[in-house]
């Protein structure tokens, strides 16, 4: 039929039967303002989620156990958590992090409704598999968002809510179970996951190139074989951790032989599945033979031993020393979580605003030791400010730290490496996380650690805490019942103020000694990392938000993506 001057000069989708219309592929950088902030709250919500475990040993009266809960978790992040970046690329970034959104979900359903421990310490594994996912993935879809400029101030937001949940976890865990029942603090976190996964499946619908055609062509493209090497590597060097120096078994235990053996054949063979046999590998190795990434990873290393050093030992030194109660002793961490918050979002806004990473990185990345040498120097009538504020510079600094090197490797990297070098960078955190862990968890009966070859940064801190602790009890402490006492005092943090006033006060000038050598090692492990990121090069990254052209420059200077499949 002929056009008339009533018919449109551009048929419609309804006047046009024709051909089938297809929606437009919309990239990251072109999604509205809208759908961008409501992909973050889901994201958000979910990197928010952080709680206790109180009494839930007792509740099943095995308190040998109880290490395992958080050992189980945090052998999931690192086992998982690279291979999120892998997930990003071949099932997208909404399928992957959806993934991490209910795995999280259903292991904190089943901790919620577990009937035994046995069934807690698998929950617990099923929530660390998204755990690690939720982290990974909100990184990298904030770096697919947002320009190179703006991403470390986005980030810095979502640190901050991180930051939050982490300072409000343990508190409002410890009220939920107080009042509810510890159940309840899992329980009570579901109506979030449910927010978050809708949130996320509803708004995050953008393209990215290299996602699975179908089912088979995306599970072809997982790297399971080398998944599988890294969690039964991880998994038996923690055995063989707490099988020798928790457990206290002999070198020639079958079980510690068998365990450190497995530990050492896996890692061999992890290493050659991802060098020579994954077409796509979990972990690049491409990245381990580029200085920035090499360099940002050990960075991360030495942070995380740094911090978690003291985070776990630093609370300690107030029930031991100054004899305070466990949450007040708790209560102390809460500046570096403040700090921490505070630090993500300054280096976020100053890298937007300057466009520059160095700087920043050189003069609060000293901030970390300047800490940790107030932290070394605390005693019994320090005031306000040492007892209370000496940890903020160390919370401050680290989060500058992490926040500008994550910058630094990503302004580095080509579009197609971003989602995995944001799991490699990760990856490091989680192993100084997990080692850390199951070290330092169950400190009555660790005794020295030597490794042979080279000596784990944090279970040296452990071992140092453990090994000078020990000496300075045997030297204060005589008599016929004074192996049971000494063993009783490392056995239990609580008992010292139990102790009648003479063994009371040996017991404090012992764990005052040891938990200084612990800080000092803890500094020299963030000067270390300092030293170790020195030759990371700067690079500007894009527009001046100061010549007033941000709005269009920040949709153009990220990297680049591919707007369709």
């Amino acid at each position: 039929m002929p056009s008339t001057e009533r018919d449109p000069l551009v048929p419609s989708a309804n006047n046009d039967h024709s051909q089938p219309s297809k929606p437009t592929a919309v990239g990251p950088l072109e999604i509205s303002r809208s759908i961008r902030y409501a992909i973050l709250a889901g994201l958000w919500s979910a990197t928010f989620l952080s709680v206790l475990i109180p009494s839930i040993s007792s509740e099943f009266q095995k308190s040998n156990e109880a290490s395992w809960l958080g050992t189980s978790y945090l052998l999931a992040v690192c086992t998982f958590t690279p291979l999120y970046g892998r997930l990003c690329d071949v099932l997208g970034r909404r399928g992957a992090s959806q993934l991490a959104v209910i795995a999280s979900a259903l292991g904190t359903i089943g901790c919620g409704f577990a009937g035994n421990m046995e069934m807690l310490v698998v929950a617990r594994f099923v929530a660390g598999m998204g755990g690690g996912g939720v982290f990974t993935t909100s990184s990298i879809i904030t770096s697919d968002m947002y320009s190179m400029r703006s991403r470390g101030l986005a980030q810095g937001v979502s640190n901050l809510f991180s930051g939050l949940g982490l300072g409000l976890g343990g508190p409002l865990g410890g009220l939920i179970s107080d009042f509810l029942g510890w159940r309840w603090a899992f329980i009570i976190q579901i109506p979030i996951f449910v927010l978050a996964l809708t949130l996320i499946t509803h708004n995050l619908r953008y393209m990215m190139p290299g996602a699975g055609e179908n089912t088979k062509e995306v599970f072809k493209r997982i790297d399971w074989a080398g998944s599988l090497a890294l969690l039964i590597a991880i998994g038996s060097f923690l055995l063989f951790l707490s099988m020798k120096f928790n457990e206290g078994l002999r070198w020639t235990n079958l079980l510690v032989i068998t365990s450190l053996t497995l530990a050492v054949v896996f890692i061999a063979a992890f290493i050659l599945i991802e060098v020579l046999v994954s077409p796509e590998p979990v972990l690049t190795p491409v990245l381990l033979r580029q200085k920035v990434p090499l360099l940002v990873g050990m960075s991360n290393f030495f942070v995380a031993v740094c911090t978690f050093s003291i985070t776990y030992f630093f609370p300690m030194w107030f029930q031991t020393v100054a004899l305070t109660s466990a949450s007040e002793a708790g209560l102390h961490l809460l500046p570096n979580s403040i700090a921490m918050s505070s630090g993500s979002l300054f280096a976020g806004y100053m890298i937007h605003w300057t466009g520059k990473y160095k700087m920043i990185n050189l003069i609060f990345g000293l901030f970390p030791f300047m800490g940790s040498l107030l932290i070394t120097s605390i005693h019994e009538n320090s005031g306000f400010f040492q007892s209370w504020l000496s940890i903020a510079p160390l919370g401050f600094g680290n989060a500058v730290v992490l926040q500008t090197m994550l910058v630094a490797l990503l302004a580095h990297l080509p579009g197609d490496l971003i989602a995995t070098g944001t799991g490699f960078a990760q990856v490091f955190r989680g192993l100084g996380d997990t080692v850390f862990d199951i070290t330092i968890s169950r400190p009555r009966i660790l005794r020295q650690i030597v490794f042979p070859g080279q000596v784990s940064g944090v279970a040296v801190s452990s071992a140092i805490f453990q090994s000078k602790l020990d000496a300075e009890l045997r030297k204060q402490i005589n008599g016929p019942d004074a192996a049971e006492i000494i063993h009783n005092i490392r056995r239990s943090a609580t008992l010292v103020s139990q102790l009648p006033p003479d063994l009371q006060r040996a017991a404090r000038d012992s764990y005052t000694v040891a938990l200084r050598y612990v800080f000092v090692f803890a500094a020299c492990s963030t000067l270390l990392a300092y030293i170790v990121r020195l030759p990371v090069p700067d690079k500007f990254l894009g527009y001046d938000p100061r010549e007033g052209q941000g709005k269009h420059q920040d949709r153009v200077s990220g990297p680049p993506h591919a707007s369709t499949h």
